[in-house]
């Protein structure tokens, strides 16, 4: 129940349903997701653990906050451990490693992105984008540099709200990004590959430093 409750609660914040430094009131929570609150209190303190929840003593449960120096930092350390991962997995390719990053692609190209009238980033979606990125990296050769690149990867999707209004517009072809990564890694190209992905997580910080709740000051 508790995990179930972990990632409902996970996706609510990314999608925005639960506002960024916004009290986590027990009572109301367990009501809104039908659940008792013990296993919420553990769900929330998981949460915590990731950085999505923050917790005080006597003050209970929070949305972590967010802030564009955080979002920057977390870039340029994702840069560094992925950038060097992706070399090593390229090098390192064989066609066990092709299979699954072509597989992981397959299925992100064919699902929507968004869903109802509010235009919420799909759960199933945000999933197959990070398989396809850890996919793409999963032939590095280190369980260090996959296991720093993954909880990275995680601490991104706390701002995920704030890039969704590029990810599905016409402003930006995510997808081609994509298929572009796709072809680099495929080639063996590690320089080209390496270079789309810095641009491809760029472009996204770009648009996340964009969003009105960073650009008016939140912390």
């Amino acid at each position: 129940m508790a995990s179930q409750l972990e990632a409902r609660v996970r996706q609510d914040i990314i999608n925005g349903k639960l506002v960024p430094g916004s009290r986590l009131r027990l009572k109301e929570l367990a009501e809104s997701y039908d659940a008792g609150v013990i296993p919420l209190r553990e769900a929330l303190s998981r949460l915590a653990a990731t950085g999505f929840v923050t917790s005080a003593d006597q003050k209970g449960f929070s949305v972590g906050r967010i802030s564009a120096e955080e979002i920057q930092d977390i870039t340029q350390a994702r840069l560094h451990i992925e950038c060097k991962a992706l070399a090593l997995s390229i090098a390192n390719g064989d066609v066990e490693w092709e299979s699954r990053v072509i597989a992981a692609h397959h299925r992100l190209d064919r699902l929507p992105v968004v869903e109802g009238p509010d235009r919420l980033l799909r759960p199933d979606w945000e999933n197959a984008h990070e398989a396809f990125h850890a996919a793409l990296l999963s032939n590095c050769g280190s369980s260090w540099l996959l296991r720093f690149s993954s909880m990275l990867r995680d601490q991104t999707a706390r701002y995920r709200v704030l890039s969704m209004h590029y990810i599905d517009s016409a402003d930006r072809d995510v997808p081609h990004e994509h298929r572009q990564l796709l072809d680099a890694a495929l080639a063996r190209d590690i320089d080209t590959a390496c270079a789309l992905l810095a641009e491809h997580y760029q472009s996204t910080t770009r648009n996340v430093l964009n969003h009105e709740l960073l650009s008016r000051g939140q912390r």
